[in-house]
């Protein structure tokens, strides 16, 4: 009944990526009389035109910020076949696959032959390819293992699944070469009859140690919580902004059983995708894709006279598009038609003729047996090459933020602190009135950084990179106004923080308890506020705020104000 509810919660309401699917959620929710509130991370163009403007953000940025997700370092994968398509010289060996049965036979090309990016993994595939981009992959991989004691759980996407030209099955048994730990090292999870329980897959993937890398095409994109997962692999091609947005939250959640505080994203097409997508990011509006016309629809559109010049040109692609996938006993059926069943030069000429012979064109494409046939001409038999003998050449490099060196990227950072050190207030504050040091000082600080292009975990890391440091983020702001100031680490500056609050203090055993754990939260946080003392629970756990007031006294609110203030000014 349609007052069965009082409130609908619909969540991933960005769903319905046609205006069919559009359609039928619409029409559900129009049924009920309730309130209808929509949750979605990525919202579409009739996410608002149903739903209304959204009346709560709470962006990626401010989670990694907050610390409920974790944030990415991006890692570009340069391959010449992934970015020019391959150049076959007459006489090289190749393997032909018939995608319907799965024979392979073993020829040699018989004259020059070019295939572009697009055709890769589609119509060619280079086994050298495939094995250079895993091996770069697997020299990141026992990188971060001999870094942090655990190899990583992999996620890599491929092209397709097809049967016998199966991108993903390649990249399963070339990982299983590459890295040589057996069968349950590398999985695929898609939705191919061959893959046994996909579910179970993705459960076990999830909480085993084993499979430790996977393939997938769309069954892993969406939905699906793999905590533990710190790499992701872009061997496909992605040009949908939601479903960019989709994959790349398999890797923000946080996992505090490996103390995981990053993800990194390989983009194996040189970059393009991270570019792609720098300005679309981060949930702009994205229209509903609308269900394609049949040919017989674009025909009828030019006849009612609906945007004649543009369905025209949609009509000439499509034939375009017919002459090239045709069989060649198919010119026979299309002769009965058009001169010589070259279907290619009566798209050429098309437009042409609706301008000069309007009603005898419209005679022959409205023709229903001539409309038959645009939909079901014979189609050429499809095959499928193995480039056995083409090497690539694979290169990587991390980025940093959007610049290539980390050099670059603090040079940035030097630049928007000296040019907003009297506009951001807590970077004023750490320059003028330390006094005024406190929590919301540094959140507020460490937001403004992240919305520029600065994390605190990339600033620190890069920082390290290039000074040799380990640095806070009190210190990489100071030192950016001015390079005198001294590169202290967080343990540095808490000592130093402590040190003049002996100076001025003199604690008993009990107190010096509690300085331990002050110090410890200080090493975190890097300031501290009454509300912590009941907030946190290294303090809470210890009695809170009851207990610091009666070790204290009044004395409590002088050594707050005085370790924030000693920690900006050190």
């Amino acid at each position: 009944p349609i007052h069965a509810f009082d409130v609908i919660f619909a969540d991933e309401c960005h769903r319905g990526y046609t205006a069919q699917e559009t359609s039928i959620w619409r029409k559900t929710l129009n049924h009920f009389d309730a309130v209808r509130i929509g949750l979605t991370a990525t919202p579409a163009a009739h996410t608002v035109a149903f739903f209304g403007d959204p009346i709560f953000r709470y962006g990626v940025q401010q989670a990694i910020n907050d610390g409920y997700l974790v944030d990415y370092d991006p890692v570009v994968i340069s391959s010449d076949v992934r970015i020019h398509g391959m150049f076959l010289k007459e006489g090289e060996q190749i393997g032909i696959i018939d995608p319907e049965k799965g024979g392979e036979a073993l020829d040699h090309v018989e004259d020059e032959r070019t295939f572009d990016a697009s055709a890769v993994e589609r119509a060619i595939t280079s086994p050298d390819s495939n094995k250079k981009i895993i091996n770069e992959i697997a020299k990141y991989a026992y990188e971060h293992e001999k870094e942090s004691g655990r190899f990583p759980k992999i996620l890599i996407f491929a092209v397709n699944d097809l049967p016998h030209t199966s991108h993903a099955d390649q990249l399963v048994r070339t990982c299983r070469d590459v890295f040589n730990q057996g069968d349950d090292f590398v999985q695929k999870i898609t939705g191919n009859p061959n893959v046994d329980r996909p579910l179970q897959r993705i459960r076990e993937f999830r909480n085993r140690p084993k499979p430790m890398i996977v393939v997938t095409v769309d069954m892993l994109s969406t939905g699906v919580d793999i905590p533990a997962l710190e790499f992701i692999v872009f061997l496909r091609p992605v040009k949908s902004r939601i479903l960019w947005e989709q994959m790349l939250g398999r890797g923000t959640r946080r996992c505090d059983d490996i103390n995981k505080s990053k993800f990194v994203v390989f983009d194996c097409f040189d970059g393009t995708l991270f570019r792609y997508f720098k300005d679309v990011s981060n949930f702009e509006i994205e229209e509903p894709r609308a269900a394609p016309l049949t040919i017989t629809e674009v025909i009828d559109k030019i006849w009612q006279n609906v945007d004649r010049n543009y369905y025209t040109k949609v009509l000439v692609k499509r034939l375009q598009r017919i002459d090239k996938a045709m069989a060649p006993e198919a010119r026979k059926e299309f002769a009965e038609w058009i001169p010589d069943g070259n279907v290619g030069s009566f798209a050429a000429g098309l437009a042409k003729q609706l301008k000069s012979n309007f009603d005898k064109t419209m005679e022959l494409l409205r023709n229903p047996n001539f409309q038959d046939l645009l939909e079901n001409y014979t189609r050429a038999k499809r095959s499928f090459w193995v480039a056995y003998e083409v090497q690539d050449k694979v290169a990587s490099r991390q980025l940093f933020g959007k610049y290539d060196k980390p050099e670059d990227y603090l040079e940035a950072f030097t630049k928007f602190v000296q040019e907003n050190q009297n506009r951001i207030d807590a970077i004023r504050i750490l320059r003028q009135k330390p006094q005024e040091w406190n929590p919301e000082a540094l959140k507020k600080l460490r937001n403004e950084l992240a919305t520029h292009g600065f994390g605190e975990r990339k600033l620190r890391e890069v920082h390290s990179k290039v000074h040799h440091a380990a640095a806070d983020v009190i210190s990489i702001v100071k030192h950016a106004m001015d390079a005198q100031e001294a590169l202290l680490t967080p343990d540095e500056r808490v000592e130093r923080a402590l040190e003049e609050l002996r100076a001025f203090h003199t604690f008993n055993a009990d107190q010096e308890k509690w300085l331990v754990f002050i110090a410890a939260h200080l090493k975190e946080n890097l300031s501290i506020s009454a509300e912590d003392l009941d907030d946190q629970p290294i303090f809470s756990d210890h009695g809170g705020s009851g207990k610091a007031k009666k070790l204290f006294g009044d004395k409590l609110k002088n050594i707050i104000e005085r370790l924030n203030h000693s920690l900006a000014a050190a």
